[in-house]
């Protein structure tokens, strides 16, 4: 039987800084897409499809690269 593969999120700070790299804060790419400025901190706690996809395109990298964890666990990507 094959084993698990373990998965390793992208650190919290991690992508608040490649935010910062672009000149973006959480709060101001929120505003951005027509959301109160601390929606999209709920991302980085826990699913939500929505946010993900926001902060994803932001830093060019698509939400099962950074979150590949909670991607696995909705069976949504990452075939093995």
């Amino acid at each position: 039987m094959a084993k698990k593969k373990r998965t390793c999120d992208m650190h919290n700070a991690d992508i608040r800084a490649e935010l910062m790299k672009r000149g973006l804060s959480l709060a101001r790419l929120g505003e951005m897409n027509g959301l109160a400025k601390t929606t999209l901190r709920n991302a980085l706690d826990k699913p939500y499809p929505k946010g993900e996809r926001i902060i994803a395109r932001a830093i060019g990298k698509t939400p099962q690269e950074i979150w590949p964890s909670r991607y696995e666990s909705r069976g949504d990507l990452w075939k093995y």
